[in-house]
């Protein structure tokens, strides 16, 4: 702990030659000159959501927030920096992550593509892809269309739409980091501290919200749907894709634009099935992520530290602490059990779709071998953006067993047919877990229980008037009869 109360840095010094001081401070670049007000420092890794080096971003981390930092600018950035304090809200502060995620959009992506409105064109090909597709799909599972409409979104209007699945995803670990603020400090102090935690928090929710809002900024240029990363971030029953993003993807691919596109809107279509007609699989999603969640730990000797050299001067510190990742997994059978749930139920997701996609497009599309692979690999990498989830959260969101799932779906398809596979989605209980991935001839081939006759016997019993339910006040009327007879005698 520093010497300064709850370690909260002096104010500079004036210097002794006064404003000549202040000039000269400012020309060789040290003090707190105009150009940057606030002694904000440099994010690592800023690069990679700015748009490099030099550019917004790179050497302040609040660049999205505060702009150039221009004295023209000083009013709308001590606004800002007032917004941040005051915030009250939930772990996140959600309204900056928005408006950190729209700037980040409107920079364009690394790759030097630029956001733009969608064009009637465009989405009429969207239309049309989506509504082929679910032709094809028709084919290659029992599950009916779950599409009740399909749109095409600019990168913003994919980040409007995704914002509230987000929110369910991080504010749980937030809040755990949130609570683990107040926590490190002792008992004793919190009393005293309460504006400080409380001011803390409020940095807190805001650096959450910055990071939040620059990774799904950074990966609305890269999604090309609403159910990219195999959970349903989008509205229910609505099929979306991004045809700025969609062309970026197909450029180097040596695929005609339709067949890009029409293969990805059996992706997104298959997707829409699945969650729409599989009532229960998106709280089985959601709640594994929850529930690996609440098994992480945050890394109080690190958060410690960083409360113990809290300087309001500097709040990228809390700032940095977050980059580098202060959660680590529980290591209990818990823990383990809930992340082998998750990456179980993710790899069975994006098996299932893939299995399915492929059995659409593989008659139609020259180029479906092609297409699947590449994105299989692009699942399989990830993308800077994903990985800033991963250190957020704890969590990298990917289904590491893609590929076994995709076989054991297409072997059941094989033994099964399309019915039989499909009904395992009829519950949580039915699905293949980790080991049956291991073994997936030993699943395809084991003996299912056919519940049918079951019903059909407990049907017949329920119609039978012999079998119905005893009257059971004339058995006591009986009872009683006896007993006085007995007396009697």
């Amino acid at each position: 702990m520093s010497d300064t109360p709850f370690g909260f840095g002096l104010p500079p010094e004036e210097p002794d030659d006064g404003d000549e001081g202040k000039k000269k401070d400012q020309q060789s670049g040290g003090g707190q000159g105009p150009a940057n007000p606030f002694n904000f420092g440099g994010l690592p890794g800023a690069g990679g959501f700015g748009g490099g080096p030099g550019g917004p971003g790179a050497d302040n981390p609040f660049a999205a927030m505060f702009g150039s930092l221009n004295p023209n600018d000083l009013g709308a950035a001590f606004q800002q920096l007032g917004q941040m304090l005051s915030y009250e809200g939930g772990p996140v502060n959600w309204d900056m992550a928005k408006q950190i995620a729209r700037q980040t959009v409107s920079q364009g992506s690394p790759d030097g593509t630029k956001d733009a409105s969608v064009g009637p064109g465009d989405r009429k090909a969207v239309e049309e892809a989506v509504r082929l597709a679910d032709l094809w799909l028709d084919d290659a599972t029992s599950l009916p269309s779950g599409a009740a409409s399909s749109v095409a979104w600019s990168r913003a209007e994919w980040v409007e739409a995704t914002l509230p699945a987000w929110k369910e995803l991080v504010d749980p670990v937030a809040e755990r980091v949130g609570t683990a603020m107040g926590d490190v400090l002792p008992e004793e102090m919190q009393a005293m501290a309460g504006p400080l935690i409380g001011m803390m928090r409020s940095m807190g929710g805001a650096m959450f919200g910055t990071q939040i809002g620059q990774a799904v900024g950074v990966l609305a240029g890269e999604v090309v749907g609403s159910s990219d990363i195999g959970l349903p971030l989008g509205p229910a029953g609505k099929a979306a894709l991004l045809p700025v993003n969609i062309e970026t993807f197909g450029k180097d691919l040596s695929v005609p634009q339709e067949e890009v596109r029409l293969y990805l809107a059996l992706r997104e279509a298959a997707h829409q099935r699945l969650f729409a007609h599989v009532p229960w699989l998106r709280s089985h999603l959601f709640g594994a992520v929850d529930g690996y969640a609440r098994g992480i730990k945050v890394d109080t000797a690190k958060l410690e530290d960083v409360v113990g050299q809290f300087d309001p001067q500097n709040p990228e510190q809390l700032q940095d602490a977050l980059q580098q990742g202060m959660f680590q997994p529980e290591d209990t059978p818990e823990q383990k059990a809930a992340l082998a749930r998750l990456e179980t139920a993710l790899a069975l997701v994006e098996g299932w779709v893939d299995a399915v996609v492929h059995a659409a497009a593989k008659p139609r599309l020259s180029s479906a071998d092609a297409l699947r692979e590449t994105l299989r690999r692009r699942r399989a990498s990830g993308g800077p953006a994903e990985q800033t989830f991963a250190t957020l959260i704890g969590l990298e969101l990917r289904p590491r067993r893609l590929r076994d799932a995709s076989r054991l779906w297409a072997s059941l398809t094989d033994a099964r047919g399309v019915d039989g596979r499909d009904a395992l989605w009829a519950h949580p209980d039915m699905l293949p877990t980790a080991t049956d991935l291991d073994d997936p001839d030993g699943f395809v081939h084991r003996e299912q229980i056919d519940f049918s006759e079951l019903d059909k016997m407990l049907g017949e019993a329920a119609d039978k008037p012999d079998l119905k339910k005893p009257d059971l006040k004339k058995d006591e009327d009986e009872g009683e009869d006896e007993n006085k007879g007995d007396d009697a005698g």
